[in-house]
């Protein structure tokens, strides 16, 4: 299927089919939507460098090369845009929906593609003053994707010392976010916008996923059949 309908159309027809493909990235013009609070950051997730990410115009999963902040999908990462109200086939939020979703003309795509290689928008330029900057760059230094791809390379080599250290970034990653919303009385819908995706569901883009145990503990393995 083509990024974009190519059709006759001049005019949006409200069929939907932008919202219901993707959620929309956030760029540098959005910033006002969420010093207003008219977008939350609970509705937000990060897609952080070094993760897998759809790429809606080649069609095709890539490394992400760059940070990216998304609106949510109803599947709380991906499909149908959280602000999407199908009955109506509307924009919840219309009024002030997004710079990208404003220039997704499908009859049209020159504006979009010209914003498509736009700046985004980053966590830096999202979080508040405080403790959350620091705690998002030591986990970016702890759960580096680059951090966990070196581990993993490792693991042939290495054996269990190095998975090992791979449940040790995963683990990290799990109890910060609990322990960050209790301390700070955060919203733990915000957590997947702090510190981006669980890594206990991207670790499959090493083709490995974790088992938890009843008593709190990891196990990891390898992904066999589908994904």
């Amino acid at each position: 299927m083509a990024p974009f309908d190519q059709g006759p159309r001049t005019q949006c027809v409200r069929c939907g089919e932008c919202c219901l493909r993707s959620s929309p990235s956030l760029h540098l013009q959005d910033l006002p939507l969420l010093e207003k609070d008219l977008i939350q950051r609970s509705a937000l997730f990060t897609i952080r460098r070094g993760e897998w990410v759809w790429d809606n115009i080649g069609e095709r999963l890539s490394v992400a090369d760059r940070e990216i902040v998304k609106i949510k999908g109803v599947d709380g990462d991906r499909g149908v845009c959280i602000f999407y109200d199908g009955p109506l086939k509307a924009c919840t939020i219309y009024p002030y929906r997004p710079v990208q979703c404003r220039a997704l003309k499908c009859w049209d795509t020159a504006e979009f593609m010209e914003l498509f290689r736009a700046p985004k928008l980053a966590r830096a330029g999202i979080l508040p003053a405080g403790p959350l900057p620091g705690l998002v760059a030591e986990h970016e230094r702890r759960c580096g994707y680059e951090v966990l791809e070196d581990l993993v390379e490792r693991i042939p080599q290495e054996g269990e010392d190095a998975v090992k250290a791979v449940l040790e970034v995963l683990r990290f990653d799990f109890h910060i976010r609990p322990f960050v919303s209790e301390k700070l009385g955060i919203n733990p819908d915000e957590m997947d916008f702090i510190f981006g995706r669980p890594m206990i569901r991207t670790i499959s883009r090493f083709g490995l996923k974790v088992v938890l145990e009843p008593d709190g503990s990891f196990f990891l393995t390898t992904i066999t059949g589908d994904r």
